[in-house]
Order: structure tokens, then sequence, then C-alpha cells
């Protein structure tokens, strides 16, 4: 939560009526889709390559849905949303989802990522677009979270109602079944799973 709220509500500042774009909906891309409903988002558009995930991103506020795989994803997007959208976030890990996040982000707006690529990744820049579209790209490290003061305001939220954590619990898990549930995790089953300690 603190990554993927942080992103929306500490690094990118996402104001209520803003647009917003998730490239990849893992447990933090997810959590930053709460994040974006509580910041009051207008209109939310949910990316990834898997269907299931696209389905439990409009149960929790998407506005839209696309799947990451489809070749004319970037100009179906910025068809959708008028031109792209203010605040695009990228926590896929991927150059790839990267360059998805910036292609889609309109005139002025900020790109926002927290994957992780390889070290060794780079991020082919258009220079002159950043300039004369005047762009922000800012990376966030943990949501820029400061834990005294974003705990206990995250937490505020959900007993508001606002931040509905609970909704991206997969499942419970024993701790010899660990292994099991990072499979899951690496096939896209699951979003967040507890470990059960008897």
């Amino acid at each position: 939560m603190l990554t993927g709220v942080g992103a929306v509500v500490n690094t990118a500042k996402v104001r209520a009526g803003s647009s917003v774009a998730i490239i990849g909906l893992g447990g933090v891309g997810l959590a930053s889709l709460l994040g974006a409903n509580a910041a009051g988002a207008r209109q939310i558009v949910a990316v990834d390559l898997s269907d299931v995930k696209l389905e439990l991103a409009l149960a929790l506020g998407a506005t839209h849905t696309f799947n990451a795989g489809n070749p004319n994803c970037k100009d179906e997007i910025r068809q959708a949303t008028g031109g792209g959208v203010a605040f695009s976030f990228e926590f896929a890990g991927s150059v790839r989802a990267l360059e998805l996040a910036y292609g889609i982000t309109r005139r002025g707006g900020m790109t926002v990522t927290a994957g992780l690529p390889p070290p060794s990744a780079t991020f082919p820049l258009p220079a002159v677009n950043l300039v004369a579209e005047e762009r922000t790209i800012k990376g966030s490290y943990i949501g820029t979270c400061v834990p005294s003061r974003d705990i206990p305001r995250y937490i505020d939220l959900y007993r508001q109602g606002k931040l509905a954590v609970n909704r991206l619990m997969s499942g419970r898990l024993e701790l010899e079944d660990i292994n099991h549930g990072f499979d899951l995790l690496n096939e896209g089953k699951a979003v967040r799973q507890v470990v059960v300690f008897h």
C-alpha cells in the first residue's frame, strides 16, 4: 500500500477530477488504483496483460481497461481519454511498460514509475517531446513514504471506506504452502496473500 497509494498521493499529488492510467496491476498497481479512487480521480485507466486482473480493476473502480498485449493499446487509450491522461503510473518493471506510460501521458502531464527493471535497462526519452509538451517524469521509491505520516492516514482512509485494502486479499496460506503462494503470484493468480501462523 505504501508504494502504490503513495505514488498517487505523495509523488504525483493527484487531485480530484484528474485522469489517471495505471500500467501493471499487481498488488502495487491495484493499490495505486485504490489510491486514485481515494484521491477523487474521475477517470482511471487500468492496463495489464491479464484479463483476470483487468476484471478486478473494474470491480475496484477503473473506468477503462486495456490489455497491454494489444498492439494498438497506446492509440486506443489516447483516443478513449481525449489525448492521454494527466497522470500515468508504471508498476510493471519493464521499459516497454514505461514507454507505454509515457506514450499515454498528455501534454503537461506526469509519468511516474515505481517499477524496477533490470539495472542495465535504459529508457529512450524523446527529448524534444519532453520539452515541447512540458512533460514531467518522476521516479517513486516506496511511494515517497513517511511512515509516521502515511500509515495513520491510510488506516483512516480504510476506516472511512475510501481505501478498500481488504479487497486485494486473494487468500490465506499456511507457512508450509508458501512456495505455492509464490507460484500463484508468479502466475498472476493472486494479488495479496496472508500467511497464517498457528
